[in-house]
């Protein structure tokens, strides 16, 4: 009876862990592309795309985490 409500517990915050990385890794990416945009204006498309792409690879570990619970 204790344990699937632990397997509940234990899946909310591995999803909330993830959520949380997620978050913070969004963050830093922003800053520091704009940081980078600042110091080399002309290079802004090339920095904005790979921010893009490195924002959609943090936010894919959401998904996954989402995904691995549902099972």
């Amino acid at each position: 009876m204790v344990t699937p409500i632990l397997a509940e517990v234990t899946g909310s915050i591995h999803v909330g862990l993830a959520a949380l990385g997620a978050a913070i890794g969004v963050g830093l990416i922003g800053m520091k592309a704009s940081e980078a945009v600042g110091r080399n204006p002309g290079a802004a498309t090339k920095i904005m795309v790979q921010a893009i792409l490195a924002i959609a690879f943090a936010e894919a570990i959401v998904f996954y985490a989402l995904f691995l619970v549902k099972q």
